[in-house]
């Protein structure tokens, strides 16, 4: 009987028809570049907040701004790329709580650095300095979340589609894992 009634609790998860909601998030990302770069990867931090207007009992659309902490590492080279990311996504509800999700995302290069240390004859020798990525990085996020009582656990690739430098190809390519917490407006 609790089985039951917590599967008609969360099968009724989603916001009515007609609903916005704002929804403040934080979570994790686990980011690396692919490419000429070809680097190992390099785990950041992901916050920021999404809009959602409810069309139908299934389909919603979100926007939002988060701030991400991506890049990659080489040895002991880090590549420090923080993006403003602006998604835009379509939200299908196949039942109840849980979302399958896609759409288009501008990022915008806030910081980018490298840091590093090498060691010659015993001594450490460390490195920072800019690097000169593109202002833009576009690319298309995928994945799904799960609603709970206004609580929502997003799952997002974020497929990169334009090379982060110019002179250089390659492209990120970004997990994104956050919980956040649905308010309506």
């Amino acid at each position: 009987m609790a089985a039951v009634a917590l599967f008609t609790v969360s099968a009724n998860a989603q916001q009515p028809v007609g609903s916005l909601t704002l929804r403040p998030e934080v979570g994790m990302t686990i980011s690396k570049i692919g490419g000429d770069v070809d680097t190992d990867s390099k785990v950041g931090l992901v916050a920021g907040a999404e809009l959602q207007y409810q069309f139908t009992d299934r389909f919603a659309l979100t926007g939002g701004a988060l701030y991400s902490m991506e890049g990659g590492k080489k040895g002991d080279l880090k590549l420090n790329l923080d993006y403003i990311n602006v998604p835009i996504l379509a939200n299908y509800y196949v039942y109840g709580g849980l979302a399958l999700k896609a759409g288009v995302q501008f990022g915008f290069n806030v910081r980018s650095e490298y840091k590093g240390e090498t060691t010659i004859l015993g001594h450490t020798i460390k490195s920072d300095g800019g690097l000169d990525a593109k202002t833009l990085n576009m690319s298309i996020p995928v994945g799904l979340s799960y609603e709970y009582h206004d609580f929502v656990l997003d799952a997002r690739y974020n497929i990169g589609l334009t090379d982060i430098f110019d002179d250089i190809k390659g492209k990120s390519s970004v997990w994104q894992i956050t919980i956040g917490y649905k308010f309506a407006l």
